[in-house]
């Protein structure tokens, strides 16, 4: 297959939608497809307004249509909503090429967070935006029927995994953390105001508040909360040092379609506090036993009071936790991914 993939966030960006990307495009090269990323790396950028680690694209609409022009592909996955994501859009409805979209990141409730404007302003903007797609790919049942709902659709499952070579408990213990008073409670993520982190550093539980992650929010709550510990960004085998090393994982936003994160915290055997929300639920489950349920013994706290979740989290098992993060696979991720763009190929295109 000749898959072309268009996407608005890439490196040296650090999210969930970098990382899912990374991850199916290497696994997608190995099974034998030949793979083409339109992405802000070939064109002139300027800084997002208001997040000026993300850098948009300028004018992409000529350098999209002479890249995809020249791949000519069998299909087109369109990953993100920004200029790049619509330049590549027109070209497939002006080239009758087949494409899907995904759906990753809960805009209208991001644009809500940093302006005065409604979510239902921006509503309408994701509809027209996905409109003619074969496959709207999102990573929960409970965001495909959400979309489905708003008129958005057709939607199919696309998960996530983790790097079981990386994200495991047999870890050291972090230098940086060893001596921090316990217990260590841990965030990891972009540190923006979408985040909701006031709500973690705010929460009345003792123990040490550790932040790991960059962002625009970042210097203000440095200031802010001088007893947080803030290491910035980190990766691979040291990020997965740093989550073996907390006693609970904290994952504070209401606006994720998902939270990746949270399933490295647990493969790494730290149970979850969060909120009962989108993301939360669709991994820890309202009563901390999964998504369906089903597990023997919780693997998280889920409550509308967030220190109240932390503390219900510090007292489950451990070896629970990692039990069940390991159970999520990139390999079965991208065999989704393939089968929904192969099964959009082949559809009937809908209206645009």
């Amino acid at each position: 297959m000749k898959l072309a993939i268009a996407t608005d966030a890439w490196a040296p960006q650090v999210n969930g939608v970098v990382r899912t990307l990374t991850e199916t495009i290497s696994r997608l090269k190995a099974q034998g497809h030949e793979v083409e990323v339109v992405a802000p790396d070939r064109f002139m950028t300027i800084p997002c307004p208001g997040y000026s680690e993300i850098r948009l694209a300028l004018a992409p609409r000529y350098g999209v249509r002479k890249t995809l022009g020249t791949f000519r592909p069998d299909i087109v996955h369109i990953s993100t909503e920004g200029p790049i994501g619509w330049s590549a859009r027109a070209w497939c409805l002006k080239h009758n090429v087949p494409f899907t979209t995904a759906f990753h990141t809960r805009f209208p409730e991001y644009v809500a967070a940093r302006t005065r404007l409604s979510p239902d302003f921006i509503w309408p903007i994701m509809r027209t935006f996905h409109k003619g797609s074969r496959a709207i790919l999102t990573a929960t049942q409970s965001l495909r029927d959400e979309l489905e709902s708003r008129g958005i659709h057709p939607t199919q499952l696309w998960s996530r995994g983790i790097d079981h070579a990386v994200f495991h408990p047999d870890q050291q213990v972090h230098p940086g953390l060893q001596h921090l008073t316990k217990p260590i409670l841990l965030s990891v993520g972009r540190v923006a105001v979408e985040k909701n982190l006031e709500a973690f550093l705010d929460a009345d539980v003792t123990g040490t508040k550790v932040i790991v992650g960059d962002g625009p929010a970042r210097a203000h709550l440095e200031a802010r909360y001088p007893d947080a510990v803030f290491l910035g960004t980190r990766h691979g085998a040291e990020l997965a040092s740093i989550y073996a090393s907390a006693d609970v994982f904290v994952f504070p936003s209401k606006t994720d379609t998902f939270g990746l994160v949270m399933l490295e915290a647990l493969a790494c055997g730290v149970p979850v506090a969060g909120y009962p929300v989108q993301g939360p639920l669709d991994i820890i489950g309202a009563e901390g036993r999964g998504a369906h349920g089903t597990l023997n013994q919780a693997i998280g706290c889920l409550k509308t009071d967030l220190a109240e979740a932390i503390k219900g989290a510090l007292s489950l098992s451990r070896t629970h936790a990692a039990e069940y993060g390991a159970q999520f696979c990139w390999n079965i991720c991208t065999d989704q991914f393939v089968n929904g763009v192969t099964k959009a190929s082949n559809s009937e295109a809908l209206a645009a």
